[in-house]
């Protein structure tokens, strides 16, 4: 005896989904036992499978979200399917204890922690020290305005989790800005200037998220 193409298929379905919820219960076990004691009580936590729609990276993310009574909250991202997960897994890429202390209070804190960010991301083409020029108006010619550049891999408080911006810059008016883009169309160097040897080119082989000083968010596909 055959089943219809459609009756298996929901047969596959159904079991995939047994496996699924199977899976984030045995996550959120693993997850709460490595709360501190002190601060476990009242925890929620949420785990469920997101979808990436780039095809440089994993097809699905396991998300995991861990909330305080005090209103703190914080998430974590895995490259990988639910019933991938390990507890191995989880212990190596679990918010440390004082980021969880800040979170049951209430408090904000950064995880996974901007050194171990910025650690993952390509060299950019211009050093903390560089003069520049950025795009600042819409007229091709004389949209632009020249500084210095203060910091790589910028980010601000309350940007989405692996957002950065790969320039802030000090303008020669006083203004700060930032750079939504390592590409000439955005950023450029002075006539003076010269690109570090070693970086990458333009457009590295990564893909990251960039806001944009118009507070829209934008994904540039890296290519090397």
């Amino acid at each position: 005896m055959f089943l219809p193409d459609n009756m298996r298929d929901s047969n596959a379905e159904a079991v995939a989904e047994v496996r699924r919820k199977k899976a984030y219960a045995q996550i959120e076990q693993w997850s709460t036992e490595l709360i501190p004691k002190t601060i476990r009580e009242g925890v929620q936590l949420s785990v469920q499978e997101v979808q990436c729609g780039d095809p440089d990276c994993s097809p699905i993310d396991t998300a995991i979200a861990i909330m305080f009574p005090a209103g703190g909250r914080g998430m974590m991202g895995l490259p990988m399917e639910a019933h991938e997960v390990t507890i191995d897994i989880i212990k190596e890429n679990f918010p440390y204890g004082d980021v969880l202390e800040k979170w049951s209070k209430g408090e904000e804190a950064e995880w996974p922690p901007m050194d171990m960010m910025t650690d993952q991301l390509p060299d950019l083409r211009f050093d903390v020290g560089q003069k520049v020029e950025c795009r600042v108006g819409p007229d091709e010619v004389t949209g632009w305005a020249k500084g210095t550049v203060a910091q790589q891999w910028y980010r601000e408080q309350g940007w989405a989790e692996g957002s950065f911006a790969p320039y802030k810059i000090d303008l020669d008016d006083g203004r700060a800005i930032f750079a939504p883009g390592d590409v000439d169309m955005v950023i450029r160097a002075q006539k003076k200037g010269r690109l570090r040897e070693g970086a990458l080119p333009t457009l590295a082989k990564h893909r990251y998220r960039y806001y944009i000083s118009f507070g829209h968010l934008f994904d540039v596909s890296l290519k090397s």
